[in-house]
Formats: structure tokens, sequence, C-alpha cells
């Protein structure tokens, strides 16, 4: 037999799973940010040439802050879409952009490697956009709650970029020892 749920109890089972997809997603791209130093924490960074439309430091953290706590919610109104076919393959898919995103930083950060995390990006913005798609045809409100990270994508795709291209030898250059920067 099957019952129908009250909006009542829909409203709750989105709520238990927002509790742990926001915090989880959240935390996950906190940790992939953690494991080595970015933006003028890292020297390396601090020596590359960058295109005049880079954000000042502090704006990321905002953004992506708030683009992880957007991207939980959209998962949690997925998961919650227990009637829909293409769920699991949603689903799927929004945890593959999810491994590229998390992979993204340590490359960029950690191993320099400028042009791979660029493709790194492409690949994410490819899969975040089929995510959305699928998404769109379950729930719309998690669709729209993707395309601010998809503009970021976009965004953070072009400052990528624009940073190989003015740094061909970026994975070559290698900060000095001595520096009179403060590390937080």
């Amino acid at each position: 037999m099957r019952e129908i749920a009250s909006k009542q109890q829909l409203r709750l089972a989105f709520a238990r799973w927002a509790v742990v997809t926001v915090p989880l997603i959240v935390l996950l791209g906190f940790a992939s940010s953690r494991l080595f130093p970015v933006g003028s924490n890292n020297r390396w960074y601090v020596m590359l040439v960058k295109p005049g439309f880079t954000p000042p430091d502090w704006l990321f953290g905002v953004a992506w802050t708030a683009l992880y706590i957007m991207l939980g919610l959209s998962l949690a109104m997925i998961i919650n879409a227990r009637g829909s076919k293409l769920r699991g393959v949603a689903i799927l898919l929004f945890v593959l952009q999810l491994i590229v995103n998390l992979v993204w930083s340590p490359l960029f950060f950690g191993a320099h490697q400028v042009s791979t995390a660029f493709i790194a990006i492409v690949l994410m913005f490819v899969l975040a956009l089929g995510t959305t798609l699928l998404f769109g045809r379950i729930r719309s409100g998690a669709a729209w709650l993707m395309l601010p990270y998809l503009v970021w994508l976009a965004y953070a795709g072009a400052l990528n970029f624009e940073i190989d291209r003015l740094n061909p030898n970026a994975a070559t250059l290698v900060p000095s020892s001595a520096t009179t920067q403060m590390m937080h």
C-alpha cells in the first residue's frame, strides 16, 4: 500500500537530510582547502602573476561557503525525492563533480599543476552542468540552487586559465625560503 506523505512530513524529511548534507559538504570543502596553504598564505601563489579580475582572498572563502551550503541543500532535495527514477544517477553525478571539486585545491595550490587544475575545472563544470540538468528534471529548486555554482565555476575557470596563460612556468616556480610574509 502506498501512502502519501503530508507536506509537513516532506519538509521534515528534507530538513533531516539537509542537516547531514550541508555540514558534510561544507566540511569536505573546508578540509580540501586546508590540505595546503591557499591564497596569500601560499608563497608559491603569491609569486604568480594574476589577472586584473582576481578577487580579494576573503571573497573566495565567502563564495565557497555559500556555494557549498547551496550544494548541500540541493543534494538534500534530490535525496529526498524518493519517487524519481533519475535520483540515483543524479546523486552519482553530483558525487563525481564534488570529488573533482575537492581535488582542485590540492592540485592547484599543492601540486602547482595550473594546467591540470584548469582541465579539472572544465570537467567539474561539465559534470555540474549535467548534475544541474538532471536535478532540474527531479526538483526545479535543486537546479536553481546549482546555478550560482555554475556561474562561479565559469569565473574560476577563466581565472585559472588566465593564471595558466600568464605563468607558463608556474609548476617550476619555487618560493624563496626567506619571506617576510606571516603565515596565519
